[in-house]
This record gives structure tokens, C-alpha cells and sequence, in this order.
């Protein structure tokens, strides 16, 4: 009878680092070397996590508030070409996502000579609540984006979020810095050290 692997959960650490000791068994010198070289700290780290994936919702991962969006789109004919010529426009530009109000970040990368797009972002809360934001506070500038891709159905319609979720691809690592901290906490702490820093200005003179 085959044996089964445990679930990841309930693993101790040790049997985690001798899974990947056993995975790089067969890697380059240089990685093997490096591996035992950072196990000590790999080993607090992985005993004692500062965070940890949770799903975002119908589709993504999520560490503390922020989440994570990850597609790989085709484009339909001329797609490409009329994207890149929109966000040449904007030149790095997207105040309007401002007006969502938990976007972190935004990336656009054409591949495959132009024939698909990776696109990826972080953003606050919940997968369904994101794309709400977006269909109901900036939809112009969303199909304006995206009416390239092969099959965009609207950001106003009903299909679009099994669209999206079709094309999505869940992380299987990344990294947020400050995991607990929103966009909107993230500005008030800017607002907050920028009056800190003119009133000891001040006092100073």
C-alpha cells in the first residue's frame, strides 16, 4: 500500500527540513553548501513563523491584511499593442487606483512576443470585495486595460469574476514586509511622521 504524506500542517519542523534536505540531495554543490550554511536560521524560521498563508478568498493567498493577485492572460489580436500604448500614456500613472483605496501595488509584463500578460498585485482584504471595488469605483479605466485580453466579458459583468478566477494563478510563495498594515493605515503613519518631523523642525529652531 502506498504511504501517504502528511499533510504540511501537521509535520513537526524537523520532518520539513529533512524533506528539504532530501529535495537538494541531488542539487549543485553551491546550493547544497548554502542550504546547511542558513539551516540554523531556516530552522528558527520555520519553527516559529512570522506569518503564514491563508487563502484570500475564492482564489489567492493572503498574509495578515494583504493579499495577493496573480494572472496570466492571453491577449486577443491587437490586445498588446493597445495596452502598452494606454500604460505608455500613463507613464507609471495610476492615481486612479487610489481611488479603490487597498491597492498596494500594480505590475503589467507583456510575454511571449506580446502574446500574453502577466499581471500582479497586492492588495487589503478579501478576493470578492477587490473586485467590487474595482467594477464599481473605476470600471471605464478596468475595461480600458483590459479589453485586450481574449474573452474580457466587462468589469461590470455578472461573468467576470469566473473570468478572473480562470486566469489566476495562486502564489505558491511571496513576501510582504509589513503583512498587517493597510494601505489606508500605511498613509495616516506617512501623515503622522510628516507633522512628527516639521514639529521637531520646529522645536529645533
Amino acid at each position: 500500500m502506498a504511504t501517504q504524506t502528511q499533510p504540511a500542517q501537521s509535520r513537526t519542523a524537523e520532518e520539513k527540513i529533512q524533506e528539504v534536505r532530501a529535495a537538494f540531495a541531488d542539487a549543485p554543490d553551491l546550493g547544497k553548501k548554502a542550504l546547511e550554511n542558513a539551516l540554523g536560521e531556516i530552522t528558527t524560521l520555520v519553527k516559529a513563523p512570522r506569518t503564514r498563508m491563508e487563502s484570500a478568498g475564492r482564489v489567492g493567498s493572503r498574509q495578515g491584511t494583504v493579499s495577493e493577485f496573480t494572472l496570466f492572460f492571453p491577449f486577443a489580436p491587437g490586445g498588446a499593442k493597445r495596452l502598452r500604448t494606454f500604460l505608455k500614456l500613463l507613464n507609471g500613472n495610476f492615481e486612479k487606483a487610489d481611488q479603490v483605496g487597498t491597492v498596494h501595488d500594480m505590475r503589467f509584463v507583456f510575454l511571449d512576443n506580446d502574446t500574453k500578460l502577466l499581471f500582479a498585485t497586492t492588495y487589503d482584504g478579501d478576493w470578492d470585495a477587490y473586485i467590487n471595488d474595482f467594477a464599481t469605483k473605476i470600471p471605464d479605466y478596468l475595461d480600458i486595460l483590459f479589453c485586450g485580453l481574449d474573452g474580457w466579458p466587462g468589469i461590470r459583468s455578472p461573468q467576470v469574476k469566473d473570468y478572473l478566477e480562470k486566469y489566476q494563478i495562486t502564489a505558491d510563495a511571496w513576501y510582504v514586509a509589513y503583512p498587517d498594515l493597510t494601505v489606508a493605515e500605511t498613509r495616516r503613519l506617512k501623515k503622522v511622521g510628516a507633522a512628527l518631523n516639521e514639529f521637531l523642525d520646529k522645536v529645533g529652531e
